[in-house]
């Protein structure tokens, strides 16, 4: 059995792929990285990732692991080079770190960070990562609004339906509007979060920032626990995985390009 454990350190963009998850009929960042890694490694590599992204979602600091028991590859190789030369362009590992034997790179994980863009300025050179609106909105009522999440564990409201989860309970630590370079972007860190959290939070504000519903009305939308009285879900392209934070003590070395 494989003695080692490896935490790969990566980022894409998430324009060309069916999400992070492997699946059947769709290509996806799972499958070209385990792909890269085999060859480099000459092994049949199965990545376990720290969580999963849709369609069109993009990641600037994504974790997944992996057992080898050869450390003399990953030390000697200089695996980070190796594997950004087969890597297409959109994808890039940052690290490789060498970890705690039982560390796991999704249970492990202490809080992730999104943000979410937004931008009134049409730009045909970033489309893909800015959701474009042209609609006034009022920024510090959804500030206002967004304060409000620190009030509540359950999001069951703004989770996909369906979803094979045993609580819906997340423990938000900041969610806040911030002026950025062409526009706003929302930022929102947890300890976890649901499928399609982000994006139905964010339309959610939206609708608050459009003046179509209330900041109080929000306190009734998270109480019903009903995906349906919350707001639309928005686009993918907007949205970035940006930090995912560990404790220190499980890093044991690391090899970074």
């Amino acid at each position: 059995m494989p003695n080692n454990r490896y935490f790969i350190e990566f980022s894409y963009d998430g324009s060309s792929y069916h999400g992070l998850q492997k699946q059947l009929n769709a290509i996806s960042v799972q499958e070209i990285m385990e792909n890269s890694i085999s060859k480099i490694l000459r092994d049949n590599i199965n990545i376990i990732s720290a969580g999963r992204t849709d369609t069109g979602v993009h990641a600037l600091n994504m974790f997944a692991h992996f057992d080898y028991d050869i450390k003399s590859k990953i030390e000697e190789s200089n695996f980070c080079y190796l594997i950004n030369r087969l890597l297409p362009a959109d994808i890039v590992v940052e690290a490789i770190h060498l970890v705690k034997p039982n560390s796991h790179s999704r249970f492990d994980a202490i809080s992730r960070t999104y943000n979410y863009y937004i931008t009134d300025s049409k730009n045909p050179f970033n489309y893909r990562y800015r959701y474009y609106l042209s609609d006034q909105l009022d920024f510090s009522k959804m500030d206002k609004a967004s304060k409000k999440l620190y009030e509540y564990e359950d999001f069951k409201c703004f989770s996909r339906s369906n979803t094979d989860v045993k609580t819906y309970n997340c423990n938000i630590i900041n969610a806040s509007w911030v002026k950025s370079d062409d526009g706003f972007k929302f930022v929102i860190k947890s300890n976890r979060f649901l499928r399609n959290m982000v994006r139905a939070i964010v339309g959610t504000l939206l609708e608050i920032g459009k003046g179509r519903i209330k900041i109080s009305d929000l306190d009734r939308i998270i109480k019903s626990r009903d995906r349906r009285n919350a707001g639309y879900s928005v686009p993918a392209e907007g949205l970035f995985l940006v930090e995912i934070v560990y404790d220190k003590e499980i890093f044991i070395e690391s090899w970074k390009k």
